[in-house]
């Protein structure tokens, strides 16, 4: 008889646990899967060309229903899990029924951080993270609206084309001195933040927001300085917090995130936790390839296999405004290392390589990221590259007719 399988969360990383279950162990679990958003599973890397305009809500659909249908998974949408029952193992949702479980993974994604900035309260102030927050602020987008985003990482970016696409009046605030920092070196950051302001988006860097003003709806943005930024909408975009609430109510052990070990299992072993809500070995990824690894590595587990998580490289390999951007490894170069760089601004390109030891440690790559996946696994594998470093800007095929 087929064990009950329960996962709570219905994103990426519960989509793609169901994707390896079904290839590796069909029919050996009775597979569950409940959602708080009142829909199928979504890309949520898409949202800001959803937001653009570029590409319709079904194309943001990760399976149709079929798909799940056919896997013989029972799905909950629009009903989030309210509480765990560990001793008795089941699950109680909004309604009160409640599903028993062998398994539980939790796969709960994270919350955006809202700060308490005095004037938080005030209407007008979004945030951006889900297709119910796409729809309101493309509606006030498309009025041409002056918006204020506060945040220049990834989500602040994307927010940022997505609603300037959409036709708004958009200003994005930083409060440090560069763009995606924590992927970006200064010059990678500059180039983006200049190939933003070609598309009419204001970035005002180091401007530390202080509050929000206004009496009946938000009118401006407060800065640190005293200065104000207008804005007929704020939206907030500055990270996320993993959803971990419900494991702590249950009694499992959460830092930042739910604490799993390398089999992704969290202090109760029939309980685990992957992507964004799971901290492992004090890391908490809020990328899509660290969830894809640990949803890869719990299917084996659950099939029986043995398999273990060691952490994933960080590396972003995306789109920002319209911009390729990608970074892996170790970008910052210490005294001892190498760095190889080409540019061309005029081109917009940026391409920066940093060598340890024969080794490829860490690059970026801004305005052309073709070859990313072949750094990246030049990165991951450690290999001795002395041969090819003269080549190493102008990517694999230089690389290939080098070493040959």
């Amino acid at each position: 008889m087929a064990e009950p399988l329960v996962i709570v969360g219905k994103g990426m990383a519960a989509t793609r646990l169901v994707d390896e279950l079904s290839q590796r162990a069909l029919g050996r679990y009775s597979i569950a899967v409940i959602g708080a958003e009142p829909r199928l599973a979504y890309n949520r890397v898409l949202l800001s060309p959803l937001l653009a305009g570029e590409i319709g809500a079904p194309e943001i659909e990760l399976k149709p229903a079929d798909w799940w249908r056919a896997r013989g998974v029972s799905t909950f949408y629009g009903r989030a899990v309210i509480s765990i029952d560990r001793a008795a193992k089941s699950v109680t949702l909004e309604g009160g029924l409640r599903l028993p479980y062998a398994r539980l993974v939790l796969a709960t994604g994270s919350s955006p951080l809202k700060p308490s900035f005095p004037g938080i309260g005030l209407p007008g102030i979004a945030t951006f993270r889900d297709t119910a927050d796409v729809e309101a602020l493309r509606a006030q987008a498309g009025r041409g609206a002056t918006i204020v985003v506060i945040g220049g990482g990834l989500l602040g970016l994307e927010a940022a084309y997505g609603l300037s696409r959409a036709g708004g009046k958009v200003t994005l605030l930083h409060l440090v001195d560069r763009l995606m920092e924590r992927q970006l070196d200064a010059e990678g950051a500059a180039l983006l933040a200049d190939a933003m302001g070609k598309r009419g988006i204001t970035v005002r860097l180091n401007a530390v927001t202080k509050g929000f003003v206004g009496k009946d709806k938000a009118e401006g943005v407060e800065l640190a300085d005293g200065s104000i930024v207008p804005a007929d909408l704020v939206v907030i975009a500055i990270g996320v917090r993993p959803n971990a609430g419900l494991a702590k109510a249950a009694g499992l052990t959460v830092n930042r995130g739910i604490l799993v070990d390398d089999r992704l299992a969290s202090a109760d072993t029939s309980i685990f936790a992957i992507g964004e809500c799971a901290e492992h070995r004090g890391q908490v990824y809020g990328l899509v390839e660290p969830a894809y690894e640990q949803a890869r590595v719990l299917a084996a587990h659950l099939s029986g296999k043995e398999a273990s998580y060691a952490g994933s490289l960080l590396a972003t390999n995306l789109k920002v405004s319209g911009v390729g951007v990608f970074s892996a490894g170790d970008f910052e170069a210490g005294a001892d290392d190498e760095i190889v760089v080409l540019r061309d601004r005029a081109a917009g390109i940026y391409r920066k390589f940093v060598l340890r030891e024969g080794r490829l440690a860490g690059c970026i790559l801004v305005g052309e990221t073709s070859g990313a996946l072949f750094y990246l696994g030049l990165i991951r594998s450690g290999q001795d590259i002395s041969a090819i470093r003269a080549d190493l800007p102008f990517g694999e095929a230089y690389c290939v007719r080098e070493a040959a």
